[in-house]
Formats: structure tokens, C-alpha cells, sequence
């Protein structure tokens, strides 16, 4: 069998040529189809649907704080600048957003869901079920119901997870926490409704819950033997290591004309 014999030289080039040509043609035709497609009406957003929770925030709301941030149509439109448009609204978690063909958006919202308020008084901050700090106006929700936390915002998530740890140990003793604070210094500190203060010091969760359940066992006890409940109690100091302090309301002890307060 003969072996085809090679094509000449300005075959080849005649062959490399059209085929080059042919590219060029169709990415011709491609941009110019991307074109007509960035300008064709039927192309322009006509609706965005919000589904999901919406229970703090309304249409007018997203109107006037999401579209002025909104540029493009259907294909050009920045899906991910569109999802922070509308995390940016207040109470607004996290936002997921999808294209409904030809000419439509569809967004998925969840909302912040408040377990606490976060910081000193007059601070519009909350923390959310995930231990996240967020901004939003106390007169959506009922604060005198939620308890306050302090500590560092990057410090939220374990400020949060201390709470739901010790929190049922003192509702126990009808002394639900008021509030809990994590120090410059890495320590804890709680009050509670009644009006409390307990110091708790440095340690995980696992260690204080521990030496918590120690305390309010005898705290009991002590407060039994003075005719008191443990709602007695005004304040606690846990620090000590092989103790700690307390003082009951109306409780005194006077010895050498000196008055020391339990």
C-alpha cells in the first residue's frame, strides 16, 4: 500500500488560514451574541421573589435598601454583590440567590433569631443562635426577656455556648442568669435576676459548670441554716481555690466588734 503523499506547502497554509478564519468567525459571533444579550429588553429583571423568613422586614424595605444596589440584567447582574445587597439589610442572616429564566430572581432569606443582647446599655447589638454579633433595632424584639452578654466580638460563639452550659443550673434554683460577661482577662462573671453577682474565674465550660454545681449544692445548704432560699444570695466568689465567698441578704455575723458580711 503507497503512503498518501504529503500536501504541499501552500495547501497547508491555505488549510491553516481557514481554519483561523473560522475561529475568528464564531468568536465573532459569540460576542456578538453576548451583546445582544446584555441589550435585549426581554432580558431585563422584570421581579425578584424573596421567600424564606421575612418576618422583620418587608417589600418596601428591600425596595429602598436592595435594588438601588442592583445593576444588569438576567446574565449580567452579579449574583454575589446581589446576595450582600440583601444581607446588608438589618435582621438579614444570610441570603441565597438564583436565577428564574428569562427575566426573574429569586432570593432564599434567613433571618437573625436573637438569644441574647450584646454589649453595654444603649447598644443596638445582639448575638443570634450561631454566636454571631449582629446590629439591629431592640424595639423588634422584646429585650426584657433576653439576657445581656459582654466579651470581645470575635469571642461571641464561646460567650454564647457558657450561657446555655451553666444557665440551667441556676434557673434550678430560680436564678436564671441576667446576664454573663467573658473579662479583658479571661474570666467569668455572671448576675442574675435576682440580683447576683457571682464570680466564677478562668476555665471551659466543662470545669465551671463543675465547680458551679459544687457551690449552688451548699449554697443551698448555707442558706437553709439561715432560714434563707438561695435567692438570698447577693453575691458569690468562686475564685478561691479551695473555697469561695458569699454574702446573703440579711445575714451578718459580729465578732470583736468587727462585722463581716457572709
Amino acid at each position: 500500500m503507497k503512503k498518501p503523499m504529503p500536501l504541499p506547502a501552500d495547501v497547508r497554509l491555505m488549510h491553516m488560514a481557514t481554519a483561523s478564519l473560522v475561529v475568528v468567525f464564531m468568536a465573532l459571533a459569540l460576542a456578538g451574541s453576548a451583546g445582544w444579550l446584555l441589550r435585549h429588553p426581554a432580558f431585563a429583571l422584570q421581579a425578584i421573589t424573596v421567600q424564606g423568613e421575612v418576618d422583620r422586614n418587608n417589600a418596601f424595605t428591600f425596595r429602598t435598601q436592595v435594588l438601588p444596589k442592583l445593576q444588569g440584567n438576567f446574565f449580567s447582574i452579579d449574583l454575589d454583590q446581589t446576595r450582600q445587597a440583601f444581607e446588608s439589610v438589618p435582621w438579614v442572616r444570610m441570603a441565597i440567590v438564583h436565577r428564574d429564566f428569562p427575566n426573574q430572581l429569586r432570593t432564599v432569606l434567613l433571618e437573625h433569631q436573637p438569644i441574647a443582647i450584646w454589649g453595654d446599655e444603649g447598644a443596638n447589638t445582639m448575638v443570634n443562635e450561631q454566636g454571631q454579633v449582629f446590629e439591629a433595632s431592640l424595639e423588634d424584639v422584646d429585650a426584657e426577656r433576653l439576657p445581656r452578654m459582654k466579651g470581645p466580638d470575635d469571642e461571641s460563639l464561646e460567650v454564647a455556648r457558657m450561657y446555655l452550659a451553666l444557665n440551667p443550673r441556676f434557673q434550678d434554683l430560680d436564678m436564671a442568669i441576667e446576664m454573663i460577661e467573658l473579662t479583658p482577662r479571661g474570666s467569668w462573671r455572671v448576675e442574675t435576676k435576682n440580683g447576683a453577682r457571682v464570680e466564677l474565674g478562668r476555665g471551659t465550660a466543662t470545669e465551671l459548670t463543675q465547680k458551679l454545681t459544687v457551690f449552688l449544692t451548699t449554697l443551698s445548704q448555707v442558706a437553709a441554716s439561715y432560714q434563707r432560699t438561695p435567692t438570698a444570695l447577693i453575691s458569690a466568689d468562686l475564685r478561691h481555690k479551695n473555697g469561695y465567698a458569699l454574702r446573703l441578704q440579711g445575714v451578718t455575723t459580729v465578732e470583736s466588734s468587727k462585722k463581716n458580711k457572709l
